[in-house]
């Protein structure tokens, strides 16, 4: 990809893989679609969120991905499944075009059976990332000892564990009703210290800059350099600093503590018929000149960091 920095080989770190398992299971979470049947699933969505529902076939909405990628000239990119046990649909795609997709799951480390959960969707389905959301599930990255079993699992090899910190908010969630009962306490990502102190070859990736904790993110990651941050979505979080904030200063800052190298770009992109949020890479790279990066320095955020990660 053409970049104010030059040619770029873009790797997004942030895709949300919306199936339609998703939204069917979403559909029966919300007041407004307990009622409706799978025929009429697609026309009460859209008509309340505004979002497709892909066809039931996984590789279909792979397709779709992928030619929305190649429109944008985007190299590869780590789908995100959404809900718990959708880790087939994401693993279809990245059988569909290893390389291009990576796969992440959404897992808790709470319920049963976590190392043949874990191994199953690492082994067998092969996918890269465990995505943790310990707000929405109610546990301490510090004390839950399901966590560890995944760090230890993901330990030495490309493979990485997300861990959500900050502020949650779902938007589609809101459009359809469902209440969120997130418990910011466990969203701390100092509570990420102790885990990542105690598993160093086990790469965890904070996204948001950490969403609205990012003088912690910062610490924990400086402390830690297994940890990096994903810079993905609007970043909207930065309405809760006390001092006036703007991501060119939130780059300039986070490579002043980290460095440029444990940055990973992402986009938060998830559904159509919006499709791949450009405008996100627009606003990042304006930000990454402003911030006084160099060539360098951009195409590891961009693409480079992520490649290593997982590669």
């Amino acid at each position: 990809m053409k970049t104010p920095f030059g040619e770029i080989e873009l790797w997004d770190g942030h895709l949300h893989f919306l199936s339609r398992k998703f939204f069917e299971s979403l559909a029966k979470m919300s007041p407004h679609t307990t009622d409706t049947n799978n025929a009429n699933i697609e026309e009460a969505i859209k008509a309340l969120t505004g979002f497709e529902v892909p066809p039931e076939d996984p590789l279909e909405l792979a397709k779709r991905w992928l030619d929305e990628l190649q429109k944008h000239e985007v190299a590869a990119a780590l789908l995100i499944a959404s809900i718990p046990n959708d880790e087939e649909s994401v693993a279809a795609a990245v059988k569909y075009r290893p390389g291009t997709f990576y796969g992440a799951f959404f897992f808790d480390p709470t319920q049963p059976q976590v190392e043949a959960r874990a191994k199953r969707a690492l082994d067998e389905l092969g996918l890269s990332v465990a995505c943790l959301f310990p707000a929405m599930h109610h546990y301490s990255i510090a004390e839950c000892e399901g966590v560890r079993v995944l760090a230890e699992l993901a330990a030495n090899k490309p493979r990485a564990i997300f861990v959500h910190c900050g502020v949650l908010s779902i938007g589609i969630r809101q459009r359809l009703g469902i209440a969120g009962k997130y418990d910011l306490r466990f969203s701390n990502p100092l509570d990420l210290h102790i885990v990542a102190k105690q598993f160093p070859q086990t790469k965890f990736i904070i996204p948001h800059f950490g969403a609205g904790m990012f003088r912690e993110a910062l610490m924990v990651a400086d402390q830690c350099p297994n940890i990096y941050l994903d810079t993905s979505g609007t970043n909207a979080w930065m309405k809760y600093e006390t001092l006036e904030l703007d991501l060119a200063k939130v780059y300039k800052k986070a490579a002043a503590v980290i460095g440029y190298e444990r940055l990973i770009f992402g986009t938060d992109s998830s559904f159509f018929p919006r499709g791949w949020q450009r405008k996100i890479l627009q606003l990042q790279l304006s930000a990454l000149e402003q911030a006084g990066a160099d060539a360098e320095q951009a195409s590891k955020v961009l693409g480079g960091n992520l490649k290593s990660l997982l590669s």
